[in-house]
């Protein structure tokens, strides 16, 4: 496998982040206008809207998380360590991304776990759609933004490089 190939495919991954995120959103912008009009001008709305509207908030959330980590523009509490020496700062933030990594995988592997759980249990959340399906996002997401924290940290620029 050549490096340029790789590439590629890191640039597909990325381009199709932001496109879910911009499909989910006008989806989601687009539904609600519907069953806004539908309940003033019909006195019904869609059954399961409410439901897909929930949903798709969680799905926009985590994919805005893992857009945010990619640039590394989450919000961060650093007032102190842009006080620090470079090579101090460079340590401390090290220390912060593979902190930050470890939670991510520890949440992505129990939420996996939970996953899995709806999965056997076979709830549905709406119309024919189950509820692991609707879940599946956050170990993946988790899973995303763990991998990314942990070359960040290993890298300590590879958030920011060529990514933006």
């Amino acid at each position: 496998m050549s490096l340029s190939f790789l590439k590629k495919v890191h640039q597909l991954l990325l381009k199709t982040e932001v496109g879910l995120l911009v499909s989910l959103l006008l989806m989601m912008i687009i539904i609600a206008i519907i069953q806004i009009v539908m309940r003033n001008f019909m006195g019904a709305g869609l059954i399961w809207a409410e439901s897909l509207l929930r949903i798709t908030v969680l799905w926009l959330a985590l994919l805005g998380a893992m857009v945010a980590s990619r640039h590394s523009e989450h919000i961060a509490i650093d007032v102190l360590v842009n006080k620090l020496p470079e090579t101090l700062k460079r340590w401390i933030v090290r220390l912060s991304r593979l902190t930050t990594s470890g939670i991510c995988f520890v949440i992505a592997w129990y939420s996996l776990k939970f996953v899995i759980d709806e999965y056997q249990y076979g709830g549905i959340a709406f119309g024919f759609v189950p509820n692991w399906f609707c879940e599946a996002i956050i170990p993946v997401s988790l899973g995303i933004i763990a991998i990314r924290y942990l070359i960040s940290a290993l890298l300590l620029d590879g958030l920011n490089e060529g990514e933006k």
